[in-house]
């Protein structure tokens, strides 16, 4: 007996279709072009091309030129040590694995704190990687006071981040050791005040590990375009927004915020906040906000790595919002506290 086959009724979809969809599966009214990444960019660069006039007229201006000086500095200065710290952090990421941290650490959970925030200087890494890894740890039975140490310590105390500095401030050499003083005080002070204060209804226990189904040389290139992209652009607002300060914001304003220490210590503290750039780059951005005092400016290499508006989510997504909303406040105050003492202490 012939097998038949029906036809489908009018505007019925084919098989493993999508109804009133075609054979490619693209709705009516939806065939055409669609917006990606290359048709963007060729649309801005024929606009570009199409209002050269005004656009040439508009960079002239001398704060436009001094804008895009301040901006291009900062870039080129801080993007080989993104560059180089995200390779280092997916690397470590993905090849060390979590155990070994575990078998590292001392068993008394007060003496692991600060063995895991030393532990920072010799494993390099951003505050993207720095989230997962400390989640990676209390996973695998680290106790949640050393993770936090080495969560809070790795981004701000590397050997990355310290040259970095150097490099930003080469005629302030204190401001590296303040920044590494200051930063390890911190996460071992946070660390101790978990262990002392801390709950374990407030901590979501991590439940799987990033990259499952992956070839480690896949996770690594993934890990290694994932934090470039997001450090990257996080690099790119900082830069233009220190821009920004040095060429728009009137100059009296930002003396009298810097003429007052605590006004200046504060301001500094929540623009790194609000800023959220990678610790491989923020030295740069601070060297260049002038008017403000070391001191400011260490309470804005402090905190930033410790806590801003993308570490807020990481950590709230990684170990709750519970969790975050406790640690984040904490932490700010914390940094801002290490800070100051550091800068009273080596500026």
């Amino acid at each position: 007996m012939a097998i038949t086959e029906k036809a489908a009724p009018p505007g019925a979809a084919p098989e493993g279709g999508t109804p009133g969809a075609d054979a490619g599966g693209t709705p009516p009214g939806r065939k055409g072009w669609h917006l990606n990444s290359p048709l963007a960019l060729t649309l801005l660069l024929l606009l570009v091309v199409m209002f050269q006039g005004p656009v040439r007229g508009a960079l002239s201006k001398p704060v436009m030129q001094s804008w895009m000086t301040v901006f291009v500095a900062v870039v080129v200065q801080a993007l080989p040590f993104l560059v180089l710290g995200v390779l280092l952090s997916a690397a470590i990421a993905v090849f060390v694995p979590p155990s070994f941290f575990a078998r590292a650490l001392p068993g008394h959970p007060a003496l692991a704190v600060p063995v895991a925030g030393l532990a920072g200087v010799v494993l390099p890494g951003c505050e993207c990687a720095s989230v997962p890894v400390a989640g990676a740890l209390v996973r695998r039975g680290v106790t949640p006071a050393a993770a936090i140490a080495f969560l809070l310590s790795a981004p701000a105390i590397n050997p990355i981040v310290l040259t970095a500095t150097a490099v930003a401030f080469p005629r302030n050499p204190e401001m590296v050791v303040g920044r590494f003083a200051g930063s390890l005080l911190v996460a071992c002070a946070m660390g101790w005040l978990w262990q002392r204060l801390g709950r374990t209804d407030w901590l979501r226990l991590p439940a799987h590990a990033h990259h499952e189904g992956e070839t480690k040389g896949e996770a690594f290139w993934s890990s290694v375009r994932h934090d470039t992209m997001q450090a990257g652009g996080f690099l790119v607002l900082g830069a233009m927004a220190a821009a920004t300060l040095k060429a728009v914001a009137p100059a009296e304003w930002l003396r009298t915020a810097a003429a007052n220490p605590v006004v200046a210590i504060l301001a500094l503290s929540v623009l790194a906040v609000l800023l959220s750039i990678c610790s491989e780059a923020d030295a740069f951005v601070a060297a260049s906000l002038t008017q403000f005092s070391l001191t400011a400016k260490l309470a804005f290499l402090i905190v930033g790595p410790m806590i801003d508006l993308k570490l807020f989510a990481m950590q709230a997504g990684t170990f709750g919002r519970g969790f975050a909303l406790r640690f984040a406040p904490a932490t700010f105050a914390a940094a801002i506290a290490g800070a100051v003492l550091t800068g009273a202490v080596l500026l």
